[in-house]
């Protein structure tokens, strides 16, 4: 049948030039060389015949339809690539360049499916149907993943309700059972969290993001991790709740849910770990260098948070002085290299604020006494200042940033904490019940709407939109709550024609740094074993890159070191404290 449909059809493709056509079950032709599926449908007839071309039929398990409850066959796999369409378009409007979805993050997607064996791989002969062995042995791919300039895959039109994949789920040569299936909406849902994948990374919701975050490094944008996981908390990148976008003809169900329904926000050690394991897994050659001119480079990013911290510009130069003396700004030290187990891998954001603290606690200390005298030394040199900037007062500084941390800490708490986690859209696995899931939601609807207005709560404002800053201070404000032009003069001294600290002490937060792979960390951080002064920038830092003062911490303490290395080999005295 196939043969006699097709055998007249002789174009060469117009992506690869190959004469290899099969049809879609919607009566399209496609080639089995590159997948590039055309516009010319069955009826096209050529008199041209080529006798040596090859033809198969590609069926789709999308295509075919279930007579129960309208729902069709769907994998694991085609969710989550549904998942990543949603995600890369998300941040493409967000401004991060087309290139990202419609060339690295395809070339990624194709090349996980083929090492996972989901896709563009040769079933091994004899080897039963697996949640993620489902590629179909008849189906001619390549080898390696191609380039391709057009995300064919995650470009498809919604309102098809389809999606399509490169590789054949052929539901004829891959039956699966139906004491498999029937306890979720995928064929293959049941098997996916059964299979033991130890030789695998087995595709998760947060891994979705590691894969955002590998495509946005490899393009090296202006966006950090803890960027990412704070949009996709503000709901400007879909991840809670996706599958909600899923084409009505996708059901989910019972353990579809466990695989795509998220109820916790993502982490970012997690997320950051499996994006190197990613890499790793896919082999991926070095990634584009990290030079200073790039937003990556501790140079940059200690720009961009001293200014969100309202900290004075002057501190650039010292934050500079502290990367260029530990070599923290080199190119082979900030550029991935997947796989290089020898060298530690590079946090950019962390380590821009990490190198702040540092440089904090080389003026004032932080040790709950010597910054207050600093402070009051130059709130007294500031009243015989006629000339030029204010001296910078930490003591201001703090109170001003305290007050707008508090709050913007209560804010956010007070968002987590009325979060509704269950999907706006309700979840119905047949027609029947349809009609009545709608009408118990509107119910809902309707009771929140009536209780709101005799409560008197008032109707959440529109989301604003995304900005790199949270905290955003302007030097025109009358009030003095801006920092950013005031001088450090008022706490430095002249030596040798040049500013240096007056504090010659710095306390180390650990003399020595624990083993990671055994303590799972590089240094313990109780909030009571620090200085207040020191735990109020970790606090504020941390609400900024939205993690734990520990992961800042553990970052400082390396700084220290390398700093430091020099005396610590010589063995100070004091455990506590050392002479710059």
């Amino acid at each position: 049948m196939d043969e006699e449909a097709t055998r007249d059809f002789n174009e060469r493709c117009a992506q690869c030039s190959e004469v290899n056509w099969g049809i879609t079950d919607g009566g399209r032709f496609y080639c089995r060389s590159c997948h590039n599926v055309t516009e010319r449908t069955r009826e096209v007839v050529n008199t041209d015949f080529i006798s040596n071309a090859r033809i198969q039929t590609i069926s789709k398990g999308l295509r075919k339809q279930e007579k129960t409850d309208g729902g069709c066959e769907w994998y694991v796999c085609e969710g989550f690539q549904l998942v990543l369409k949603k995600q890369a378009e998300a941040l493409e409007a967000l401004g991060v360049c087309p290139q990202m979805k419609d060339e690295i993050l395809y070339n990624f997607w194709r090349c996980y499916l083929q090492k996972s064996k989901q896709a563009y791989c040769n079933r091994p002969a004899g080897e039963t149907v697996k949640a993620l062995s489902v590629c179909d042995s008849s189906t001619d791919v390549d080898s390696e993943p191609e380039k391709s300039s057009l995300l064919h895959l995650l470009s498809l039109s919604e309102s098809e309700g389809d999606l399509q994949t490169d590789c054949s789920f052929a539901s004829s040569t891959s039956k699966v059972s139906e004491s498999t299936s029937v306890c979720s909406g995928s064929v293959d849902g049941s098997l996916y969290l059964m299979k033991n994948q130890k030789e695998k990374l087995r595709m998760t919701m947060p891994m979705t993001l590691s894969f955002c975050y590998m495509a946005l490094l490899w393009l090296r944008e202006p966006m950090t991790l803890s960027d990412l996981l704070r949009f996709v908390v503000e709901g400007h990148i879909p991840y809670l709740n996706v599958f909600q976008h899923f084409p009505e003809k996708m059901k989910l169900c019972g353990l579809d849910l466990k695989i795509f329904c998220v109820e916790s926000w993502p982490v970012y050690e997690e997320v950051y770990n499996k994006m190197l394991e990613l890499a790793a897994f896919l082999d991926l050659p070095r990634f584009p260098d990290i030079t200073d001119s790039c937003f990556l480079h501790p140079d940059m990013l200690c720009m961009k948070y001293l200014m969100e911290a309202n900290l004075p510009d002057e501190l650039h130069n010292w934050t500079c002085r502290v990367v260029k003396k530990i070599c923290i700004g080199e190119v082979d030290f900030l550029t991935l290299v997947p796989g290089n187990k020898s060298t530690r891998k590079v946090k950019y954001d962390v380590l821009a604020a990490a190198v702040i603290v540092v440089v904090l606690k080389l003026l004032f200390l932080l040790d709950d006494h010597y910054e207050w005298l600093l402070s009051d030394f130059a709130e007294e040199r500031n009243k015989n200042n006629k000339e030029g900037g204010p001296y910078f007062e930490f003591k201001k500084w703090y109170k001003v940033i305290k007050c707008s941390l508090d709050v913007e800490q209560k804010k956010l708490d007070e968002e987590r904490a009325k979060y509704l986690w269950r999907c706006e859209k309700p979840l119905f696995y047949s027609a029947k019940k349809k009609s009545k899931v709608l009408k118990r939601r509107q119910m809902v609807v309707n009771l929140q709407n009536q209780f709101g207005k005799l409560s008197g709560s008032v109707r959440p404002a529109e989301k604003p939109n995304p900005s790199s800053f949270q905290l955003s201070w302007s030097e025109e404000n009358t009030d003095g709550s801006c920092f950013h032009g005031h001088s450090l003069k008022g706490i430095l001294q002249e030596k040798c024609g040049l500013l240096t600290a007056m504090n010659p002490d710095y306390w180390l937060c650990t003399v020595k740094l624990c083993t990671e792979k055994l303590c799972g960390h590089l240094a313990h951080y109780r909030e009571v074993d620090f200085p207040q002064s020191y735990h109020f920038v970790l606090r504020l830092f941390s609400f900024l890159l939205r993690i734990q003062p520990s992961y800042i911490h553990d970052e400082v303490c390396v700084i220290e070191h390398k700093l430091f290395n020099k005396k610590l080999c010589k063995k100070p005295k004091y455990n506590t404290g050392l002479r710059k």
